[in-house]
């Protein structure tokens, strides 16, 4: 299965129970993928939606590889050591890069 469809599985099952999200600041997260390009997840009134390329203005953008990317999706990955060992980068808020894996976490029950 590809990164990008991990992350509409992801996404589904975000949108069919939205309560974790509900409440959360409407913010633009952008992933710049090595292999897959660009995509950006769109959370706006409690819903997120993903789109490919830079549709919208980001709050915060993420770079790392496809492998890296599934493994946050699963909730495998560390994201404070990925940052720190430079597999993954970030643009803007960090705050905001480990508040897309806490919303992911929440997730993977």
């Amino acid at each position: 299965m590809s990164v990008k469809e991990e992350l509409h599985r992801l996404i589904d099952k975000i949108n069919s129970n939205p309560v974790h999200i509900k409440h959360e600041k409407d913010r633009v997260f952008q992933i710049n993928l090595d292999e897959s390009g660009i995509l950006q997840m769109i959370l706006e009134q409690g819903k997120i939606a993903v789109v490919d390329g830079e549709e919208y203005e980001a709050n915060v953008i993420l770079w790392t590889s496809d492998k890296q990317f599934s493994k946050l999706l699963k909730d495998e990955l560390n994201t404070t050591m990925a940052f720190m060992t430079g597999s993954l980068k970030v643009d803007g808020n960090l705050g905001l890069a480990l508040k897309l894996q806490e919303i992911v976490k929440k997730y993977q029950s």
